[in-house]
């Protein structure tokens, strides 16, 4: 049972003995009234509750409606204020595909006097970047970790599944983009949240994923207010397929503030859409429903696991202890990633990316070398990790919805939000262990 106010919201404590009085309504069932007469809540069964997220339609019916108080419904969606006059929601450049595009010759490798460590203010060189597998990168098949097998998730509802998705991602075993399905990045993070507690979750009671909600950070869902910063941006009107022509563009920023927002609170867009029926999400001053992420994972991170085998990413500290985990497409049949061990060499936010056909992987026709500005769209994202490997890296990307379902040139490729917690938990010299 949940207690559900009369807003719709689950109250978020329990009553204190003898501050409410428990009684029934006209349906017969159980309520709580304080001692003015107000009525506190409602005792509910979880699964009607959570059932109502079924239809498609998520205001209609969902919420008792309170009189003269609309606004206190997280369903309510006021008007955009009329302050703001002219203001523009968003600085979209027209892109043209480029003319001429500065491009450089391509060196003679190896022994050429190559730049390897490349510009410090990218962070990285552009041999570290994915390149094509030679023999010496041929994986030895060292296998990776047993973890705690998940119970299989039966039939839930979209909203149960967000709740079990928010409490995986608030204790730092990410199941991804927080997209309401089921699949293989839940069910990993399931299991590696069971080996770093020795607990057993049952992703099928809801009961028990509310009250853990309850003890992380509260309740799956929340309201934010889109500001004047939001829809202003920057923003670029695409993203062009060709690097020629991403190497045009001033920044490879965000497309939209959805897109933006999907990212900052870890959603899928389209997810973000559906439950927000009807919202123009460039208007400043919009409310909007969105997850209740919380705050990143914080620690120490000595050691990192890649297991190529379950496409996921495995974080200890320097006890042995593990600590968090994370969904990550890791190399391809074509363009493997190392066996054996590494070490993180260095860490860089928001990187340029330099693209050389001779080391990295062929794109399109582009035969010279190119130099990418920075952004979430990026071909790394926001986050460049390099690997003490020539040319690897574990790094972002720009379709996150991606992570853990296809495969990458070689790279470890993340969220940008999973990379970024990632990163401030690492440092040079941590080891990165590749496993199958």
């Amino acid at each position: 049972m949940v207690l559900v106010t009369p807003e719709g919201d689950i109250l978020d404590y329990i009553p204190a003995d003898g501050s409410v009085r428990v009684g029934r309504d006209r349906q017969g069932r159980r309520i709580y009234v304080d001692s003015w007469g107000n009525l506190i809540a409602t005792a509910m069964p979880a699964g009607r509750y959570f059932s109502r997220y079924e239809t498609p339609d998520f205001r209609r019916d969902r919420y008792r409606p309170v009189e003269g108080f609309p606004e206190t419904s997280p369903d309510y969606f006021p008007p955009a204020p009329d302050e703001y006059g002219d203001l523009t929601t968003g600085s979209v450049p027209a892109y043209r595909a480029p003319g001429a595009i500065d491009r450089s010759d391509l060196p003679d490798l190896p022994g050429d006097g190559y730049p390897g460590e490349g510009d410090p203010r990218d962070g990285y060189g552009a041999d570290d970047m994915a390149s094509l597998p030679d023999a010496s990168m041929q994986p030895d098949f060292v296998p990776g970790p047993q973890l705690p097998a998940a119970a299989p998730l039966g039939k839930r509802t979209v909203a149960e599944v967000t709740a079990l998705q928010v409490f995986l991602d608030r204790e730092g075993f990410s199941p991804g983009v927080i997209d309401g399905k089921k699949g293989s990045n839940v069910t990993k993070a399931i299991e590696a949240w069971q080996a770093a507690t020795g607990e057993r979750l049952d992703p099928n009671d809801t009961e028990a994923v509310l009250e853990r909600l309850h003890l992380n950070g509260g309740m799956p869902f929340t309201t934010y207010q889109i500001t004047a910063a939001d829809a202003a941006g920057p923003y670029v009107a695409s993203i062009p397929d060709d690097y020629a022509h991403k190497a045009a563009l001033p920044a490879l920023s965000y497309t939209s503030t959805l897109e933006m927002l999907a990212e900052r609170f870890h959603m899928d867009e389209q997810y973000l859409k559906e439950i927000n029926p009807g919202v123009d999400f460039s208007i400043p001053g919009t409310i909007i429903k969105v997850t209740n992420v919380g705050e990143a994972k914080k620690g120490k991170v000595a050691r990192i696991l890649a297991d190529k085998g379950r496409k996921q990413l495995l974080a200890y500290d320097e006890a042995g202890n593990l600590v968090a985990a994370y969904p990550a497409s890791i190399g391809s049949a074509d363009t493997p990633s190392p066996s054996g061990t590494v070490t993180v060499e260095r860490i860089a936010f928001n990187p340029n990316y330099t693209y050389n056909p001779k080391i990295n992987f062929q794109q399109g026709s582009n035969d010279k070398i190119l130099t990418l500005q920075p952004g979430p769209n990026g071909p790394v994202g926001t986050v460049w990790i390099a690997l003490s490997k020539p040319t690897y890296g574990i790094h972002g990307t720009p379709e996150p919805s991606k992570i853990g379902k296809t495969q990458s040139h070689g790279c470890i490729r993340m969220t940008n939000w999973d990379a970024t917690e990632l990163a401030k938990m690492t440092a040079p010299g941590v080891t990165v262990e590749f496993v199958d």
